[in-house]
């Protein structure tokens, strides 16, 4: 079975098919940015690009995403040009995890939705980062860390 991961080709045996994505991931390509949290898609630990789409890796099999492309927080950064994601650098400088666990599905629900929209309102945001779960209290810092993604997106390359 075959399909792109974090923009290179990737294969695993079709014994592996309906095995948890979560857990090819993790344990076949040593990947240990998807985090388990909740094994049921309601936490957002898991969380993984699938054709650019923020979708729960617990939720899926390695078959659901053949020939499909999945991109992890090991991948997110590694694009043309390389260096980090926006998002990932918003991260860093808004100083935004504290036990980090969350962070994985934080990071990646960001992306994908300032991906797909780099001006989004902050209604949209909260929409998207209310589905990945902290129990810190860092919300005030990952709104911020938004923010400032977005600001780096609009700045001219």
């Amino acid at each position: 079975m075959r399909f792109e991961l974090n923009g290179k080709a990737a294969k695993v045996p079709a014994t592996l098919a309906g095995d948890r994505l979560l857990w090819v991931l993790r344990d076949h390509f040593l990947l240990n940015g998807p985090k388990y949290g909740c094994g049921v898609g309601v936490c957002g630990a898991c969380t993984v690009h699938v054709d650019g789409l923020a979708e729960r890796a617990c939720l899926l099999t390695a078959a659901d995403v053949a020939g499909r492309s999945v991109m992890t927080l090991e991948g997110l950064g590694s694009g043309p040009g390389g260096g980090l994601h926006p998002v990932q650098q918003a991260w860093i400088e808004a100083a935004v995890p504290q036990c980090g666990y969350c962070q994985n599905g934080q990071i990646m629900a960001a992306a994908a939705l300032l991906n797909a929209n780099a001006s989004a309102p902050a209604a949209e945001i909260t929409a998207a980062m209310d589905g990945v779960i902290c129990r810190c209290g860092t919300q005030p810092r990952i709104a911020a860390a938004i923010s400032l993604a977005q600001q780096m997106l609009r700045k001219p390359a």
